[in-house]
């Protein structure tokens, strides 16, 4: 089964998680300090919202998959459809260990695929550059061509000191 992923920064993580408890009729399955996360049944959803990013709004949106055969599919799918692919393998990031890549879709809107496959006590395991939290999870966006629609051509990679 996959799960959909949707990741928001916001400004105030107690009153954020108020309104999206209430909205979701649930208590968030993890909060941290920057964060918190709903894994949601019905529907299926792996919603999480954390006070790291610049600006309130979507940081990015995913699919969360339960085995390594359904990120592979997702993988080829998005090589077959020559998506521009950043692929990180495994890394740690939002609490956890996971294998992922990340396309970008022609807006510029960060879409992550991955498979979980551990909790961390930590939002990441590297020591993030000054600054560097704030632009953490999503890669950034990619270089655009001149084709009619602005098909995106390639993710450009964060440096190595960023969180993933």
């Amino acid at each position: 089964m996959k799960r959909f992923h949707v990741h928001l920064h916001v400004d105030d993580l107690g009153q954020s998680i108020g309104f999206y408890s209430q909205l979701f009729a649930a208590e968030p399955a993890r909060v941290e300090a920057d964060y918190a996360k709903w894994m949601l049944q019905d529907p299926p959803l792996n919603f999480a919202i954390s006070t790291r990013g610049t600006r309130p709004g979507i940081d990015h949106l995913g699919i969360q998959t339960d085995d390594a055969d359904e990120l592979a599919a997702l993988k080829a799918r998005a090589a077959a459809a020559d998506m521009a692919l950043l692929d990180e393998g495994q890394t740690t990031c939002c609490y956890a260990r996971s294998e992922k890549h990340w396309v970008t879709d022609p807006q510029g809107i960060a879409w992550e695929h991955f498979h979980t496959l551990a909790d961390i006590p930590v939002f990441n395991e590297a020591a993030p550059a000054t600054g560097a939290a704030a632009t953490c999870c999503a890669p950034a966006k990619p270089a655009v061509d001149a084709q009619p629609g602005g098909r995106p051509v390639g993710i450009a990679v964060k440096p190595a000191s960023s969180c993933c």
